[in-house]
């Protein structure tokens, strides 16, 4: 599998089977156990982030980049806070959904942005950068790259979550792997956090915060780094 195979596999199963499946985790209506499991998992990242980011008292006017920010599920919140926020996502439905959103939510929407873009096409700089849950659709061999294209955009602070890479969710995914179904669109990778810890240091950041959100169904390892 190439890079551009498994950004093509990602980005045309979030635009078709993808994009349905998880507006509905991502919103608040009905969804089976597994699905409301792992809506529950997200919320509890998103609402950690808020919580760190909240901390520093200094929302407002804060510049902050969402890579891969889905349906908008923690750029309108920011945005609701002051923060002027430009999201991305490889997902032109997910983006259009995330507007759909951000404008029934706010009253103003001068200072949130949604674009369709790749991970690796975002330029600019802002004072953090975020992302969420994406990391899991790509091979370790592609990871060094995205986290250092991530932290040269970031001019002080770098959010980012990951499957980790443990034997017991090594055997949980195998399980996972005997019962395939239409669902199973895209691969799910699981990375060591010592590799991702590694990659942001080369990079002048240090590791400010980090914790694991733990559900049935739902693992997301979170780190926060900031530069030296």
């Amino acid at each position: 599998m190439t890079k551009t195979d498994d950004k093509t596999i990602v980005r045309d199963y979030f635009n078709s089977t993808g994009f349905d499946r998880w507006r509905r985790i991502y919103g608040d209506g009905q969804v089976n156990k597994v699905q409301l499991d792992i809506r529950k998992g997200h919320q509890q990242t998103v609402d950690t982030v808020l919580s760190w980011l909240q901390a520093d008292d200094n929302l407002s006017g804060l510049s902050i980049c969402d890579a891969g920010c889905g349906v908008g599920s923690l750029s309108i919140p920011l945005a609701q806070a002051g923060s002027i926020i430009y999201g991305s996502d490889i997902s032109e439905k997910m983006v259009s959904e995330a507007y759909q959103r951000a404008k029934s939510s706010l009253i103003s929407i001068d200072n949130i942005n949604f674009v369709a873009q790749d991970l690796e096409a975002l330029s600019g700089k802002y004072h953090t950068v975020v992302c969420l849950d994406v990391l899991i659709h790509y091979p370790q061999d592609q990871i060094a790259a995205m986290i250092n294209h991530l932290i040269s955009l970031a001019e002080s602070r770098l959010i980012i979550s990951f499957a980790p890479k443990t034997l017991a969710l090594t055997i949980l995914k195998k399980v996972g792997e005997l019962f395939p179904g239409p669902s199973k669109t895209t691969r799910a990778y699981q990375h060591q956090e010592a590799d991702i810890i590694k990659i942001i240091e080369s990079n002048g950041f240090s590791i400010q915060r980090k914790t694991m959100t733990s559900t049935s169904f739902y693992y997301s390892r979170l780190l926060e780094a900031v530069r030296k």
